[in-house]
């Protein structure tokens, strides 16, 4: 078959219905005590379950016919002419490597009859890598277009359910109207992330894919450090589901202290957020590549894992630390406190930014050459409740991807918004991209804009047969669809946001400026004041201190592997005094496969914790929170848990051991 093929609408989104994407806090409703007097779902399907089974056609290669079943965890793809397959290649597609679907028709008269979905997947390569692939499968069953593009948004319906979490009918009709409207996400990308490469990624990577999810989205390019401290505190976030960062840890640790900022900060702080890693410090996703069940990854492979995560949705608490500083002033820190060698490395590399990852790599090695210690006092209260034995991790692949991109389907359409500076999508202008195709396709499919506009062929008809035809109208909006709303022009200067929000606009920070506000710290007397009973206290010389909250201190150092987002401790580990060079070169080895604490060091210590003090003696050293420097001095921080909330994904199926 050589007749081009377009998106159709996956059916009319109700504006008015509660979102059920599982994508964090949302206020409770009145159809909540409704909710709740419902009769019980139904229990939960085996993986194996077939849910719909169907034989269809494929594209390009008309010839070509295929058996499909999708159950809860997969789609398996059996071909059956010209040759059935015994053992077929590419036959099982798991949902965790789906990253949407939608339904196409084709423009040729003589296909007028045939409707079409595609599903987009990234499945990873014999390396390691994921690579982009678009499967696309003709229905034919029936003699009418309607009813052949009923089945088609059938199937594009419960596959989109199931990456979704959503529950399909047991014995009703499965149609478009299932899905609810999308998120609304905010995406902030630093393009000075990592090594400068954090707005080519987002371009060729994170925006197609969210595309592909039918995500509705914001985009912001931060300006300067600060910037997006800033933005948060005006904006209206009751017109955002999450926000997301596009960078390193850095720009996620100015959006937590920006809402603490807020004098609304008590909700502000459960503002769903999520971290897409364009950094070189991308330690909280290396934490939510985890739990997601993936293997450890690097750089662009990182990268798509999560973006996975993200398309699918799902949220968690997210623990919060309160740090006060020996000035009086606190920040949120969802990340560390480190003092000693981690923080040397941290600051002491910023130099060889360019490097990316790298500079943390070559800050250890000169960071071994002029070991130092440090003396100091570490106090804490203990947890009632230790955690399990630190279970290893595995070796991290360090391959990087080879993507091939296939036009993107268009998302959801437009709802109206406050304007945005310099923002991207649900404005009618397509982003700037090179004509792609779909892997094996000989001739070139539409270009589809980012933000619901019509599709646009790559190029003129140059295939056998009748012309294109024109795009399927989209299906009857109700009147009150967002589809109609009016789009918000791109401002400049100061977000609007920020006079309409009923807010004061914010002040410009210096870097590591910290707040006054923030949660109680019930456990914590006032620094300088003698700590109450039941406080253990570690006097001496230390190498390092580090206070963790995740499992990672680094995308492939796995510090604490035991840690969950929403246990509720502070994870203590230091490093005493006397260590040798190569002793704590082995440590930081074994840290990217989590079995640092199997070696037996007698300088390395653990203790989980409720809350801690900090105390240098020594008059000169660097200390960080979130890889941040803050002023030198005393500091104490409790955890508060499941203060935040952070969207990590669907939880995958733990890792075995090595």
């Amino acid at each position: 078959m050589n007749g081009h093929l377009e998106t159709e609408e996956q059916g009319d989104q109700r504006p008015d219905q509660e979102l059920t994407w599982s994508w964090g806090h949302r206020p409770r409703s009145a159809l909540d005590g409704a909710k709740a007097m419902a009769p019980p779902p139904p229990p939960p399907l085996a993986a194996s379950t077939p849910l719909l089974h169907g034989e269809f056609g494929s594209f390009p290669a008309r010839s070509s016919r295929f058996a499909l079943t999708l159950t809860p965890q997969a789609l398996h793809i059996q071909r059956l002419r010209p040759k059935p397959e015994a053992r077929p290649r590419g036959g099982l597609v798991p949902l965790a490597e789906v990253s949407g679907c939608c339904t196409l028709r084709s423009r040729s008269p003589s296909d007028a009859a045939a409707a079409y979905f595609c599903i987009y997947t990234y499945p990873q390569g014999r390396r390691g890598g994921r690579r982009r692939a678009a499967r696309t499968f003709r229905v034919d069953g029936a003699a009418t277009y309607e009813e052949n593009r009923a089945e088609a948004q059938r199937w594009a319906t419960a596959l989109m359910c199931l990456l979704r979490g959503l529950p399909l009918p047991g014995d009703g009709e499965i149609t478009p109207e299932l899905l609810p409207k999308p998120p609304r996400l905010l995406l902030l990308v630093n393009p000075l992330g990592g090594r400068g490469l954090a707005w080519q990624w987002c371009k060729t990577h994170v925006l197609p894919m969210i595309s592909e999810a039918g995500l509705s989205f914001n985009l912001i390019q931060t300006e300067r450090q600060n910037h997006a401290r800033e933005l948060v505190q005006g904006l209206r976030l009751s017109e955002w589901d999450g926000i997301v960062t596009v960078s390193g840890d850095g720009l996620l640790f100015e959006v937590l202290n920006g809402f603490l900022d807020r004098p609304d900060w008590e909700e502000a702080v459960k503002t769903p957020v999520g971290i897409l890693p364009c950094g070189s410090g991308n330690a909280l996703a290396g934490a939510v590549n985890q739990h997601g069940g993936f293997e450890p990854a690097l750089g662009v492979d990182l990268l798509l894992n999560c973006s996975l995560l993200l398309c699918r949705g799902g949220s968690r608490p997210l623990d919060l630390m309160s740090v006060t500083l020996a000035s009086g002033s606190r920040c949120l820190s969802f990340l560390s406190v480190a003092w000693g060698f981690v923080s040397d490395v941290d600051i002491q590399s910023e130099r060889f930014r360019a490097l990316g990852s790298a500079r943390f790599t070559l800050g250890t090695v000169l960071g071994l050459a002029t070991l130092h210690t440090y003396r100091g006092r570490l106090s804490y209260l203990p947890a009632t409740v230790e955690p399990t034995s630190p279970t290893p991790a595995r070796g991290l692949p360090r391959a990087k991807s080879e993507l091939t991109l296939a036009p993107a389907p268009a998302p959801a359409p437009p709802v109206a918004h406050s304007p945005l500076h310099r923002s991207v999508s649900d404005l009618p202008l397509p982003l700037p991209q090179p004509a792609l195709t779909s892997p094996g396709s000989p001739e070139p499919l539409p270009i589809l804009s980012l933000n619901g506009g019509g599709p646009e062929l790559a190029g003129d008809w140059g295939g056998a047969g009748d012309a294109p035809l024109s795009p399927d109208p989209p299906l009857p909006s109700p009147p009150s669809s967002p589809k109609a709303a009016l789009l918000s022009p791109i401002t400049e200067g100061v977000p609007e946001t920020l006079a309409s929000s009923g807010l004061p606009p914010p002040t410009p920070g210096s870097p590591g400026a910290v707040s006054t506000r923030g949660p109680h710290d019930h456990l914590l007397p006032p620094l300088g004041t003698p700590l109450p009973p039941g406080w253990v206290t570690l006097e001496g010389d230390f190498v390092l201190m580090l206070a963790i909250s995740p499992s990672h201190l680094g995308a492939d150092l796995v510090a604490a592997p035991h840690a969950r987002f929403d246990d509720g401790l502070v994870h203590l580990c230091w490093v005493r005094g006397g260590i040798s060079r190569a002793a704590l070169l082995r440590l930081f080895l074994a840290m990217e496969r989590g079995s640092h604490f199997s070696l037996g060091c007698p300088q390395l210590g653990y203790a989980a914790a409720r809350a801690f003090r900090l105390e240098p003696l020594t008059p000169r050293g660097v200390l960080t929170v979130d890889g941040e420097q803050v002023e030198y001095g005393p500091l104490q921080a409790q955890m508060h848990p499941g203060l935040g909330t952070l969207l990590t994904g669907p939880p995958g199926c733990p890792r075995r051991e090595p």
